[in-house]
C-alpha cells in the first residue's frame, strides 16, 4: 500500500502554507502575505505517530490558492498543479480562515470539492483565541463539520492530527504494518540560475508536469522534493528555484527562495549543477558553485539545452570552458544534456548513483597509512621553520564527503598546494575519482605512540 496523501486545499491566503509547516515542524513552504506565493505541489512525508511508536505516515501536500490570478501569467499552471493534488489525494483539508468567516470564493471551492470521491475535512485556520473557535462555526453549513486550528498560535495541531488518522482508517487507507516507505537511494539537488531548464528536466523525468515550467524567470520558488524510480532504484530530486546573488534579491520572497535553493545543496547526496548551453557561466553560477565547494558535495556540471548549440560548438570546447572556470573541480564530470527531449539523461542519472557511491565508500585503515606513506616518499612536504614534517597513521573517520584525519606532528606545516597535491594522490588511487575529499590534519597527542607511516618511510 502507498502512502496516503493529504492536500491542504483552499483559497488564497487562508494561511495553507503556515499550516503545512505547522504540521511537519519545519519551515519548508514559503510563507508571506502576499497572496500566490506558492504555484507548485510541495510535499512532506510525516510520521503522525510520535517517536517510538509504530510509524503512521502520509505524504502532506501543499497547493497553491484556488482562484488565484498569477501575477506572472501562470494561473493555468498552478490551476494543473492543483487539479493534480486534488486528483490523486487519498484526503483533503479544506483550508478556510477563521477570522474572517465565508466569502464568496470559499463557496466555490466548497462547491468544487463537492464533486470529488474522496474524505474532506474542513480546517478553519487563523482561529488566535476562543472568539475565533465560536467564528469558526459557521463553516458548519458546508457539511464536513469544522476543526478550528491555529497554525500561528499552534493551537489545535494534536486535534487536527488525530481525525487525519482517524479519517484515513475509517476509510481504510491507512494501514502501519504496510506503510513505510522505501528510504530514497540518494537526494539529488537540481541547482543552476533562473530559466536554466530545471523544472522543465524534473517534467521529462518523471514525464508529468509535476512542477510548472515556464519561460518566465523565477517560476519556482519552493525547493519541490520529487521522489520518482529509475530502473527500479529510488530517488528523490530536489527542483530549487532559480539563484539569485545576494546584490540581486530585492523581497523577502527572493531571499526565501534564494536561501531553500542554498539549503538544497547542503542537504543533498549529489548535485547537479545546470547551465544553459547557449548562454556564458555568470557570477549567479560561480556563487552557486561555492556554496557546493563549502558542502563537498559530489556534482556534475550539467550543460542544458544542448540541442540549440547542434552543429556550433563542440562538447570539448564548452567542457575546457567549465575546468577553465572552475580549476578546482577538475573531478567532476561534465553532461551535456537535453531537458526537453530527455537526450542524455538517464546515462547522466546513472552516472550520479556511481558518485553517490563513491562518496560513500570506506578505505581500510592499512591501505590508508600504505598510500599517504607512499605519497609523502614521493614528494615529501617542506621543511617548517627547519623542523621535519611528520604523518604518524591515518584513518578515514567519515562518508559523504569520505573525510581523512591525518595525525602529525605539525599541523600547521601543510600549505593549501601540499593539501591539494596529497588530495590528487589519493584520488588517483582510490575509489574516490570524482567526488571530494576532505583532508583534516590534527596534532598527535604526547602519549599516544602510535606510528603506522614515519618509521617506514624511505627518508
Amino acid at each position: 500500500m502507498s502512502i496516503p496523501k493529504v492536500a491542504i486545499i483552499g483559497r488564497p491566503n487562508v494561511g495553507k502554507s503556515s499550516l503545512f509547516n505547522w504540521l511537519i515542524g519545519q519551515r519548508v513552504s514559503i510563507v508571506d502575505p502576499v497572496a500566490g506565493v506558492t504555484r507548485d505541489r510541495v510535499t512532506f512525508v510525516l510520521d503522525l505517530n510520535d517517536e517510538g511508536e509504530t510509524p503512521q505516515l502520509i505524504e502532506l501536500i501543499d497547493t497553491g490558492g484556488l482562484g488565484i490570478t498569477d501575477e506572472d501569467n501562470l494561473s493555468e499552471h498552478i490551476e494543473e498543479q492543483i487539479q493534480t493534488a486534488l486528483k490523486t489525494a487519498d484526503l483533503i483539508l479544506f483550508t478556510a480562515a477563521a477570522n474572517e468567516g465565508i466569502v464568496p470564493l470559499d463557496e466555490e471551492v466548497a462547491e468544487r470539492l463537492r464533486k470529488l470521491q474522496c474524505p474532506i475535512l474542513l480546517v478553519a485556520n487563523k482561529a488566535d483565541n476562543d472568539k475565533e473557535d465560536r467564528n469558526a462555526e459557521e463553516f458548519q453549513r458546508f457539511g464536513w463539520g469544522v476543526i478550528a486550528v491555529s497554525a500561528m498560535q499552534k493551537r489545535g495541531r494534536v486535534y487536527l492530527s488525530e481525525k487525519i488518522r482517524e479519517t484515513l482508517q475509517e476509510h481504510h487507507l491507512f494501514d502501519p504494518d504496510e506503510n513505510e516507505p522505501d528510504e530514497p537511494v540518494m537526494k539529488l539537488a537540481i541547482v543552476g540560475r533562473r530559466n536554466a531548464g530545471k523544472s522543465t528536466f524534473i517534467n521529462t523525468l518523471l514525464q508529468e508536469q509535476r512542477v510548472i515550467a515556464s519561460d518566465v524567470p523565477g517560476t519556482t520558488r519552493d525547493a519541490v522534493d520529487v521522489r520518482f524510480v529509475l530502473d527500479g532504484k529510488p530517488f528523490t530530486a530536489i527542483d530549487t528555484p532559480g539563484f539569485l546573488r545576494r546584490k540581486g534579491v530585492k523581497t523577502d520572497l527572493q531571499y526565501y527562495s534564494t536561501n531553500r535553493a542554498e539549503k538544497s545543496i547542503y542537504r543533498s547526496d549529489v548535485v547537479l549543477m545546470f547551465f544553459e548551453a547557449n548562454s556564458q557561466i555568470q557570477a549567479t553560477e560561480q556563487q552557486l558553485v561555492n556554496f557546493i565547494r563549502n558542502a563537498m558535495k559530489p556534482v556534475i556540471f550539467v550543460v542544458n539545452k544542448w540541442d540549440t548549440m547542434a552543429g556550433q560548438m563542440p562538447t570539448e570546447r564548452w567542457g575546457e570552458y567549465i575546468r577553465e572556470t572552475f580549476a578546482d573541480f577538475a573531478f567532476a564530470p561534465i553532461a551535456f544534456i537535453t531537458g526537453q527531449t530527455g537526450k542524455n539523461i538517464k546515462k547522466m542519472l546513472n552516472h550520479t548513483q556511481m558518485l553517490y557511491n563513491q562518496s560513500r565508500q570506506r578505505i581500510a585503515t592499512s591501505q590508508l597509512n600504505k598510500l599517504v606513506t607512499a605519497a609523502l616518499d614521493n614528494n615529501p612536504p617542506p621543511l617548517h621553520h627547519f623542523h621535519k614534517v611528520k604523518v604518524y597513521y591515518t584513518s578515514q573517520v567519515d562518508v559523504s564527503p569520505p573525510t581523512i584525519v591525518l595525525f602529525c606532528n605539525m599541523p600547521e606545516a601543510f600549505s593549501m598546494p601540499y593539501q591539494r597535491y596529497l588530495v590528487n594522490f589519493l584520488r588517483d588511487e582510490l575509489p574516490f575519482a570524482e567526488v571530494p575529499i576532505r583532508l583534516i590534519f590534527r596534532k598527535r597527542e604526547s602519549s599516544d605512540t602510535k606510528d603506522e607511516i614515519e618509521t617506514k618511510r624511505k627518508s
